[in-house]
């Protein structure tokens, strides 16, 4: 059962792991999943803005920044993180929930509502990954970006390898741009980055599956994003059958808390948002 006054930082157990979860606000859950070694800490100025539509619930994924890394921890999946989102919806009594993904958080967030789509009320996907048959061009893509990230960390050592990752997908000038204490976390996500990106990153479904998900969905994809980053989300959102695609400005990095996706979060909710 869910605390009466939870605690709004705190460590959930579930699936063998310790995940560090924070909440804010109430009413309808929102649960917000980041992407590839990255942690909720990115997400801090839009979970605020998040809290006035609902019950906000972010947490970083297991191997990720302060939640519990398995040892060894050398591969995981899409499957085995979809896993988590559901178990930890149950620890929290917070279903179904409209659930925000970014980049492989988006991969995972579908992944949740074709396993579980009690848990999920309704789909954002910021620039996720889609099956390899989707978007073959990018899967050759990433499993290149795989290989040059171990090769950084065979080079300049396993903390080189979150930045090599955010110059790859949000531009050489990102990674200064973090505030000193994202980017020290950020560094120790290097052995979690290598273990999503070596096992199985994309969808696991087919365009049959897919058709499947019935749950409203905006997908969203930023201009300047390389296309490979792009065309996952156009393909995804072909795919699902109450799915609207939108583009924003700038790279990959898009705001969770965007106005495009607010006014989506509001039209889902309706009359029972908190006042």
């Amino acid at each position: 059962m869910r605390p009466t006054v939870p605690d709004p930082h705190r460590g959930i157990s579930v699936n063998g792991v310790r995940l560090f979860c924070e909440e804010r606000g109430g009413g309808t859950p929102i649960l917000c999943i980041h992407g590839a070694g990255s942690s909720t800490l990115l997400w801090a100025g839009a979970i605020e803005k998040l809290a006035r539509l609902g019950r906000v619930i972010a947490y970083d994924r297991r191997g990720c920044s302060r939640s519990e890394r398995p040892d060894p921890y050398q591969r995981t999946s899409v499957i085995q993180h979809a896993e988590d989102a559901a178990a930890l919806l149950d620890a929290l009594a917070a279903e179904p929930a409209v659930v925000i993904g970014r980049s492989y958080g988006g991969t995972v967030a579908t992944c949740l509502a074709l396993r579980y789509p009690d848990r999920v009320r309704a789909l954002v996907l910021l620039e996720p990954d889609a099956s390899r048959d989707l978007a073959p061009a990018t899967a050759v893509w990433v499993d290149a970006l795989g290989h040059r990230l171990r090769e950084v960390a065979a080079r300049a050592g396993i903390d080189a390898v979150a930045e090599a990752l955010i110059d790859a997908v949000a531009g050489p000038g990102a990674w200064p741009s973090f505030p000193a204490e994202v980017r020290r976390l950020l560094s120790g996500n290097g052995q979690a980055i290598l273990a999503e990106l070596s096992g199985q990153w994309w969808l696991p479904a087919d365009t049959a599956d897919l058709a499947a998900v019935g749950q409203p969905a905006l997908v969203v994809a930023a201009t300047d994003s390389p296309a490979p980053i792009r065309q996952p989300a156009e393909a995804l959102a072909n795919a699902l059958p109450n799915a609207r695609l939108v583009r924003v400005d700038g790279g990959h990095l898009i705001d969770p808390a965007a106005p495009e996706i607010v006014a989506f979060i509001e039209d889902v909710l309706g009359s029972t948002r908190p006042a």
